[in-house]
């Protein structure tokens, strides 16, 4: 038998081992795990994520009128009504919340090895999530709506993408800005390393001018404890409160707390997409310079005659 050349033998194991570099380097489903345990990072919008949002302050929120009016009419003291009380954070928001520390687990097809789920536990309220990875469709617009809304994933490169779908009535913000049920919201989860980031993207066509987009991150950890508040406990909280009444603020209020607390002209701080981009900031500084005139500290007042031509 005749062998080839030496230098033959060492360009085929040589271009062999290149295959198999590249094939190693490759993307790959193993690379995209997101099953673990997993802390949040939530210094980089920590006022918005734990203690939450200020009323009246909407900025960097593409909204529109509808919703700003809604949320100009919210109070806080609606959570201590008894059918309130037990609501958990709904799937527009939870991810978001304060936290969560969450554990993901692979959910296996046992006859075919293949992955069927990803299960998140440890949200706000314990309405855990599964996203399906086997491919099935969305249900019927007529089908329920619940506080995890329906979830399917699917890998795309170095990252795994969710579109999430009959999701309940909710909040972006925990300030009174809601969510309709007509969202979809789309993630992509990217991992790096130890480290986990989450970008969300939420269109609702009711009450955003444009998609909402924020970003999320977790580190892997051990001996991780979730949220263990399974059940909630609906008790009387205020007493006197008379049959019927909900809190809630007039109808015309515009909460202005927030924007002179920080010396924010008033219509940057109710939000909307023409605030959120670069190009805001000249109109930002002639609110300030004509509020600087006129001795005030804050927008001038015909401000809130604005809201909601955006």
């Amino acid at each position: 038998m005749l062998l080839p050349h030496p230098r033959v033998m060492h360009a085929v194991v040589g271009g062999l081992v290149a295959v198999g570099l590249l094939l190693a380097a490759a993307p790959a489903r193993a690379q995209v795990d997101i099953a673990g345990e997993w802390s949040p990072r939530v210094h980089e919008d920590q006022p918005h994520r734990a203690p939450g949002a200020e009323l009246g302050d909407y900025t960097g929120l593409p909204i529109n009128a509808a919703v700003r009016q809604k949320a100009n009419h919210w109070d806080a003291s609606i959570l201590s009504l008894p059918e309130q009380m037990a609501k958990p954070h709904s799937a527009q928001y939870f991810m978001r919340g304060p936290g969560p520390n969450m554990r993901v687990t692979k959910v296996m097809n046992h006859a075919t090895q293949s992955l069927l789920a990803f299960t998140v536990e440890g949200v706000f309220g314990r309405d855990d999530r599964v996203i399906w990875m086997d491919g099935r469709p969305h249900p019927s617009e007529n089908a329920e709506y619940t506080w995890d809304g329906f979830s399917t994933g699917k890998f795309e490169g170095n990252h795994l993408t969710i579109t999430t779908t009959h999701m309940k009535y909710g909040v972006i913000q925990r300030n009174g800005v809601a969510s309709s049920t007509h969202g979809v919201m789309t993630e992509h989860f990217i991992r790096h390393g130890d480290y986990l980031e989450l970008v969300t993207i939420i269109d609702d066509p009711d009450y955003l001018e444009e998609p909402f987009i924020r970003t999320s991150h977790w580190v892997r950890s051990s001996n991780l404890i979730p949220d263990q508040r399974f059940l909630f406990e609906v008790v009387d909280e205020i007493a006197d409160r008379p049959r019927g009444k909900v809190p809630h603020y007039p109808f015309g209020t515009v909460p202005d707390g927030f924007a002179k607390k920080f010396g924010i002209p008033l219509e940057a701080a109710m939000g909307g997409k023409v605030t959120i981009y670069p190009e805001y900031e000249q109109r930002l500084r002639q609110l300030v310079a004509a509020a600087q005139a006129s001795g005030q500290t804050a927008a001038p007042a015909a401000a809130p005659a604005r809201q909601g031509g955006r």
